[in-house]
């Protein structure tokens, strides 16, 4: 019974880092002691140590302890012996590639399908979808594989920006970039707003939060998710 977040941001304008997600850290972990931290991401290239200092801050406020996965010397079998995950955000591309290199990637996904817990926000949620060809990141590194774990049947796009009109700016909107991806892949996409996340139990997916999302489908009309709302496709 898969018990899965996948929430589109860590920190909400005006707050601190995690801070909307603790109560949402506090139930998806109970009854946990240790969770295992992947911080392959490195937003703005901070070291693992520094993003997992960060990380267990925020989780000893919730009674947890944190362990950075890059900190065992075999990082599959730590995985397969841990109890709970969070993967944070950063850069999706360069997240996907050590997953991939380190042949972590599918060992996540089996033990997050058993029902261990895992939390993911931004790019650490683009790798609960089917692949990860709509993250909003640059190509900073090439990795060996788009394919992620496929926790729900479709894709996310974390931070979905709304167009803005008369805005001055030419350039292509998020559901215009959506759309030609979805010219290659008829694959439902999730644009999920600030304040909102995905809450995977068993076969059930909600969307949650206090914003709707934004569900994109080849060659039908965008439409609103509502907060409370089961995603079935």
């Amino acid at each position: 019974m898969k018990n899965v977040v996948l929430a589109s941001t860590s920190t909400l304008h005006g707050e601190t880092y995690l801070s909307y997600l603790l109560p949402v850290i506090r139930s998806l972990f109970a009854g946990i002691s240790e969770v295992i931290f992947i911080p392959y991401a490195r937003p703005g290239g901070i070291s693992h140590d520094e993003y997992t200092d960060k990380v267990a801050t925020v989780f000893a406020t919730a009674g947890l302890k944190v362990r950075g996965l890059h900190t065992f010397n075999d990082p599959a079998e730590a995985i397969r012996n841990g109890a709970g995950f969070f993967t944070g955000g950063g850069n999706t591309f360069l997240l996907v590639k050590q997953l991939h290199e380190l042949q972590l990637m599918d060992v996540l996904r089996w033990e997050v399908e058993k029902g261990k817990p895992y939390l993911g926000t931004s790019a650490g949620s683009n790798i609960g979808g089917v692949n990860m060809q709509t993250t909003n990141d640059m190509p900073i590194v090439y990795p060996p594989s788009f394919q992620t774990m496929g926790l729900v049947p479709f894709n996310l796009n974390p931070h979905y920006l709304d167009p803005i009109p008369d805005l001055p700016h030419m350039g292509e909107t998020r559901e215009t970039r959506i759309r030609e991806f979805q010219e290659q892949q008829d694959l439902t996409v999730v644009g999920l707003r600030e304040g909102s996340w995905i809450r995977v139990k068993g076969s059930k997916i909600t969307l949650e939060g206090s914003v709707s999302a934004r569900i994109f489908q080849r060659g039908k009309e965008a439409y609103e998710l509502e907060v409370g709302e089961e995603i079935i496709f």
